[in-house]
């Protein structure tokens, strides 16, 4: 199979060119629904346009089969189809072109032959014929056949999965080089930004190196590629095989002579740490629903807060492990995900497994009433994985690390997918625990989790409190704690952005783009909202007025206190013995 692909950056459209050998019959063709990682129907077909086909030279007729399928006729000779691709998605998940940068994923660009899956790929990638481009270098995964200085030219995949799990990076792009655990690896910035380049590599290479001892120094790579975005304020990932596709916000990385470790800087570590750990639980360790599935439509797992939150549970576990970041930086970050979590009422009504199942059209498609209706299983994922960890570390000889460890060797390490509920078959395996219950609770019910109660067993004191201000995300604050809340969020604008279920907002009548004005005949501003609502009395009226489009709307509010929804965790100075020896285990102090 040959594929060739050109770039027309001005008009951010590939120009793509698809031959195959074939018998006389007609051939199918079909491009992806969906991208790996990504749990949505995208449709990338809707990008393609201009299509054409022809066989033996001769124009032929295409018949449509749905909106991502497609027949060519049946003739002779070889089959040809030239299309382009319309590819201005700044994401990590489709394509992306202009005069400053170029990336595409696969999965939008080249469509498989029916019975071609397994079959050989050659992809041939032109330099943009434009001055501005004149600078660019080429990243990829994918291996190279005959490429010059800068990278471009023709490049090899085994299959059709390998291709379309193998971003393709173009731009005059910093490139960073380092080994980590014996291994290549290459971090690419595209966009503006100077950077610390020889901190990044440093700080890049710890976390590597600790994951990877964690799995023995497995698997062996030619070369890992982060490859990333740099823009004025993103945010993501996308994982693959032996890549991944970033996107940070310029701010985020450390600039020269600049040795403090800033949130954001730590954000985008956090970033790299997670995308890095689904080379092994996702990329390797994957779920039977996901590696049968050919993309055509959804795919449905209840473990996704397996392959998503356990990913989320170790990202900042091996800022620590890597010494990035101490024990108290990463126990604010744990209370950051308990907070997030406990302002969501959601978790009283969306169990952790359905939450898994229900992302295509729940996580991935949020909307005004999702706090209220759609369990994030990321972090609620993690903080199961959390509370495991601990179970495991206090009751038996092994730690969530093992488990793991035994998933790579069982199904990682040979590409054995997964069954359902792997982890938790695993789990009680290797402990010799009964976890039954224990996971019935986190996954399959709306009970609570045991979070104080299991870091106690760690010498980590948790606490809650009311939050100090509306940017509180939780963790140590000397802020002044909320005295009162209307159990909702605004935008800068002073539209409403949240309303919280069973919250004094929603008793009002609010929603989701209500313009509020004044309350109590007071001109209301996002800057100033909180004090106002501070400077009320619980439970006692106050009159609000707001705009629904272009309706005056009024209402009688009752403030009620600030709960207590804001977690914070310490060191515990003092403790058993056997607690502090489990503390020392986990978080090394």
């Amino acid at each position: 199979m040959q594929v060739a692909v050109r770039a027309d950056p001005r008009a951010h459209q590939y120009q793509v060119r698809l031959r195959v050998s074939a018998g006389v019959d007609a051939l199918e063709f079909r491009l992806p629904a969906w991208i790996r990682g990504s749990y949505l129907v995208r449709d990338f077909a809707k990008h393609v346009f201009d299509l054409k086909a022809f066989r033996g030279g001769l124009s032929v007729a295409i018949e449509r089969l749905d909106k991502s399928r497609f027949r060519v006729a049946a003739g002779e000779g070889e089959i040809e189809l030239d299309y382009r691709v319309h590819a201005l998605d700044d994401s990590v998940r489709k394509a992306w072109l202009d005069v400053r940068r170029g990336f595409f994923n696969a999965s939008s660009l080249v469509y498989c032959p029916q019975g071609y899956e397994r079959a050989g790929f050659e992809l041939e990638i032109a330099r943009p014929d434009d001055v501005d481009c004149a600078d660019w270098r080429l990243a990829t995964a994918l291996r190279p056949l005959a490429v010059d200085a800068a990278g471009f030219g023709r490049y090899s995949a085994p299959d059709y999965e390998t291709l379309i799990d193998s971003p393709v990076e173009m731009a005059a792009f910093r490139r960073i080089d380092f080994v980590a655990g014996g291994q290549p690896h290459t971090l690419t910035l595209s966009g503006r930004c100077e950077p610390d380049e020889t901190r990044l590599a440093a700080d890049i290479t710890k976390i590597c190196a600790a994951q990877r001892a964690m799995f023995s120094g497995e698997p062996a790579m030619s070369r890992y590629w982060f490859l990333t975005n740099v823009t004025a304020g993103g945010y993501g990932g996308l994982e693959h095989r032996e890549s991944t596709a970033l996107v940070c916000s310029r701010n985020d990385l450390p600039r020269p002579g600049d040795n403090a470790l800033s949130k954001e800087y730590r954000t985008f570590l956090g970033l790299v740490s997670h995308e890095y750990f689904h080379l092994w639980n996702v990329k390797r360790i994957t779920p039977a629903p996901f590696a049968e599935s050919d993309l055509s439509g959804p795919a449905y797992s209840r473990d996704l807060w397996h392959y998503e939150g356990v990913t989320s549970y170790y990202d900042d576990l091996f800022l620590l492990r890597a010494g990035l970041i101490e024990a108290p930086v990463y126990l604010d970050l744990l209370a950051e995900a308990a907070t997030r979590l406990e302002r969501t009422p959601a978790r009283q009504v969306h169990t952790l497994a359905d939450a898994s199942f229900e992302a295509w059209i729940k996580y991935y498609q949020p909307d005004d009433n999702s706090p209220n209706a759609s369990t994030n299983y990321y972090v609620k994922g993690a903080l199961v994985a959390l509370c495991l960890d601990l179970r495991l570390r206090r009751d038996s000889g092994v730690t969530l690390d093992t488990v793991m460890q035994t998933l790579w060797s069982r199904y990682g390490r040979g590409d054995q997918p997964a069954p359902e509920g792997a982890l938790e078959v695993v789990a009680a395996e290797l402990s010799g625990l009964n976890l039954q219950a224990f996971f019935d609770a986190a996954l399959r019910s709306t009970e609570e989790l045991p979070l104080a109660e299991s870091l106690a067993d760690f010498g980590v004191r948790a606490e809650r409190r009311a939050a100090a201000g509306e940017q509180d995300p939780g963790g140590r604050s000397s802020g002044s704690p909320q005295k009162q809340t209307l159990g909702l969020k605004l935008k800068s604008d002073g539209s409403v952005a949240q309303v919280l279920a069973g919250s004094a907002a929603q008793r009002a009548g609010l929603a989701v783009g209500d313009q509020l004005l004044a309350l109590d005949d007071l001109k209301l501003t996002a800057g100033q909202f909180s004090r106002r609502i501070d400077a009320l009395k619980s439970n006692v009226p106050a009159e609000l007025l707001w705009f629904r489009g272009d309706e005056l709307m009024r209402a009688a509010i009752y403030p009620e206190p600030a709960p207590a929804d804001t977690w914070m965790l310490g060191l515990m100075e003092t403790m058993d013995p056997a607690v502090a020896a489990r503390r020392k285990s986990w978080l090394g102090v």
